[in-house]
């Protein structure tokens, strides 16, 4: 294992430091709980915007906190959920009386962590919800989760919820929101090398050096199968087929495309595998109106890319194109 670490017990907290070292004048990072917040909130009168998970994802959680997108994110250890304390001290930072909306990508961990977070949260007088995002298409269930894993979609959900939030829309309008633009998403990826977890030491997942797993889960999770390395267009189909199919989306309508590099991946292989996700659209008679191609959701040093497409209606896209101003996604 080569990586930039001193002790791998101490990987998430001295990332922290770093986090706040750099962004001094947009975030403000609470070491001792390991949160990130947004310098200036909460906001009077704003719904309040959280999410989390482990380390290991990033940008998700921590580089989408400021304006546009959330207030707050709770980072637990390196593919470990954030405790109950955690995010209940978070939802008690973001909260300017209009409530807070928790946005859980569906692992079981994070389901039930911020479940127990909200019953406390409402205990002190915070009133919450939970937006639950479960787009990966390709397995039913997996080693982490009950029903699908939450993956390239909660980008999406953060991004236009965000918006709707700054907007003034309130705790209900907002969660009614998330849930639809969670429900019109669906994702899928594509592994060709495994990521190295700092505390293991030694790659998660055994590929061989032609293999490649189709429908990999964000912490290297098996997916539908494995199989031969293959050129971009025919992984592109693969990924492009059954998210369309899933989507149920149809010539003439439109797609937000988002494609996400996994941690491991050239920006230069991306917008190749971009171009083809394009063309197969366009063969295919869906308009692509927006998109979003970079490394947003990783999974440590994961080479492979994942595909989230949203059918959006006008509401999402005007929020969608609404301004941004967060460390890693800023328009």
């Amino acid at each position: 294992m080569k990586k930039f670490i001193n002790d791998p017990a101490d990987v998430v907290v001295e990332a922290l430091q770093g986090v706040a070292l750099a962004h001094p004048d947009r975030l403000r990072v609470d070491l001792e709980r390991q949160l990130v917040l947004r310098v200036g909130g909460p906001v009077p009168g704003k719904v309040g915007l959280l999410s989390g998970g482990g380390a290991g994802h990033e940008p998700l959680h921590s580089g989408f906190v400021g304006p546009g997108m959330l207030d707050a994110a709770c980072c637990g250890q390196v593919f470990t959920s954030p405790v109950p304390d955690q995010i209940l001290a978070a939802a008690i930072a973001v909260d300017a009386g209009a409530g807070v909306l928790q946005i859980v990508k569906n692992y079981t961990g994070d389901v039930l962590n911020f479940e127990m977070a909200a019953e406390l949260a409402e205990g002190e007088g915070v009133r919450v919800r939970t937006v639950l995002v479960a787009d990966d298409v390709a397995v039913e269930d997996s080693l982490f989760t009950a029903g699908r894993r939450g993956v390239g979609a909660t980008v999406l959900v953060e991004k236009i919820v965000g918006a709707a939030a700054e907007d003034g829309l309130d705790l209900d309008a907002c969660t009614a929101l998330g849930e639809q633009v969670a429900g019109a998403s669906r994702s899928m990826g594509i592994a060709l090398g495994s990521c190295t977890v700092p505390a293991a030491g030694r790659p998660t997942v055994d590929l061989g050096p032609d293999e490649i797993e189709i429908g990999v889960g964000i912490h290297g999770e098996p997916g539908r199968r494995r199989q031969a390395l293959a050129p971009a267009r025919e992984l592109a189909a693969q990924l492009v087929e059954p998210v369309v199919e899933d989507l149920e989306l149809r010539r003439g309508e439109r797609a937000l495309v988002f494609l996400n590099g996994l941690g491991g991946t050239p920006q230069l292989e991306l917008y190749l595998m971009f171009h083809e996700v394009h063309r197969q659209l366009k063969e295919r008679g869906v308009d692509v109106v927006r998109s979003l191609v970079g490394s947003f959701l990783t999974s440590l040093d994961m080479a492979g890319c994942s595909l989230t497409l949203l059918r959006p209606d006008e509401p999402m896209l005007r929020w969608w194109d609404a301004p941004v101003d967060t460390p890693a996604l800023r328009w």
